[in-house]
């Protein structure tokens, strides 16, 4: 059963070209999914949200991201925290109680982990972070791409401790926007996502006490429950929420040549082979890309164990997701012609939401790199 409404979906459909051509926060849809529950769907049932499993939330940021992918986007990370939230309680981390309580009350959570010219992104932080004496710590940093930049009232963000002697360490905690500590910068003028208003983000010793620091870790690729635990949802999520832009550009094209016609062969193009393989390309692509998201999430919610696989697998279908959207939103436009050049046509806007989906992590260097270890092992002098 479907957790958000068609008739919410719709309106949220129908506000997704203005708020789109005004590159404006959609405040008004956020609202909408508080109202909802939407904000503690993916909270357990025990903590008093809605029990989704992880499963479930992907196929909702996919059904929400036909209807307007940049919405989803930004929502996208907020339940990217929840879901960590509900892995670390299930790993025995009860710092993820904090996570759900605050969801529960309504809290939005941000994203605050990329950094400009930092490709390790999740695995190592150019931010400061400086203990504070007590267990706490104080962030100085640059992070960009924090999506629901104008909205969100908690961040989870790291940076690196040098201070100790057992060598540099990836600290992640949340920081409560009432604290300060933060400086934004209206610099987000972008081609596509344009309502996730994803900001670039400047840490002026925000601080976060120690009750609200969730992990300090080796950097790099770790089992820690904390850097696991944002790497799967993240990848997962962001997955299901292009599958949605992509089913959407399919969707769309099905319409369109239904009632277009060609002068030429006075018929509809649904009757034309050349369209109809077009058309049938882009679904059997995105075809693929559902179960390997299904799959995954089961496995995450089960707390399956695919060892080294884990990483490269989760990087695997994000991309996958990505790429064949991209090349579905670019036969639906084939297979449309000229007018969905034109920025009214939703086909133009989903043609520059898709692009965005090739610069998150991982990226195809850092994919591929993945996999070469996991088949060949590193990489040994001659």
């Amino acid at each position: 059963m479907a957790f958000l409404s068609d008739e919410l979906l719709a309106t949220i459909h129908g506000r997704a070209a203005e708020i789109d051509a005004q590159n404006r926060f959609p405040f008004e849809d956020l609202a909408d999914l508080k109202e909802a529950g939407y904000f503690s769907a993916f909270v357990p049932r025990e903590y008093g949200g809605g029990g989704l499993s992880l499963e479930e939330i992907a196929a909702e940021q996919t059904r929400l991201a036909k209807a307007a992918p940049g919405t989803a986007l930004g929502i996208n990370m907020h339940q990217i925290i929840v879901g960590l939230g509900a892995y670390l309680v299930a790993h025995g981390n009860p710092r993820g109680e904090l996570i759900l309580h605050s969801a529960v009350a309504g809290e939005l959570f941000g994203f605050g982990i990329s950094e400009p010219g930092n490709d390790l992104v999740l695995f190592g932080s150019i931010s400061e972070a400086i203990p504070d004496g007590n267990g706490g710590y104080s962030f100085n940093g640059v992070k960009i791409f924090n999506s629901l930049a104008p909205a969100w009232t908690r961040l989870l963000t790291f940076g690196r401790d040098d201070s100790g002697d057992d060598g540099p360490h990836s600290v992640f905690a949340i920081l409560d926007r009432a604290d300060g500590g933060f400086e934004f910068k209206d610099d987000w003028d972008t081609v596509g996502m344009r309502a996730t208003q994803s900001q670039t983000l400047l840490l002026k010793g925000a601080h976060a006490p120690e009750a609200q620091i969730l992990t300090r870790t080796i950097p790099g690729p770790s089992k820690d429950p904390v850097v696991f635990g944002i790497f799967s949802h993240f990848e997962i999520l962001l997955a299901a929420t292009y599958a949605g832009v992509g089913e959407r550009a399919v969707e769309i094209a099905v319409e369109h040549v239904k009632t277009r016609k060609s002068v030429k062969n006075n018929t509809v193009y649904a009757n034309d082979p050349d369209i109809r393989w077009r058309i049938a390309e882009a679904a059997l692509i995105m075809n693929s890309v559902g179960p390997q998201i299904r799959e995954l999430a089961r496995d995450v919610d089960n707390g399956v164990d695919r060892g080294s696989a884990w990483m490269p697998q989760l990087s695997a279908v994000k991309n996958a997701a990505a790429e064949a959207s991209l090349r579905a939103v670019e036969q639906a436009i084939r297979a449309c012609g000229g007018s969905s050049y034109f920025n009214r046509n939703e086909l133009s806007r989903l043609y520059r939401d898709v692009v965005a989906g090739i610069f998150q992590p991982s990226d195809q260097e850092s994919l591929h790199g993945a996999w070469a270890n996991l088949l060949l092992g590193p990489v040994r002098d001659a």
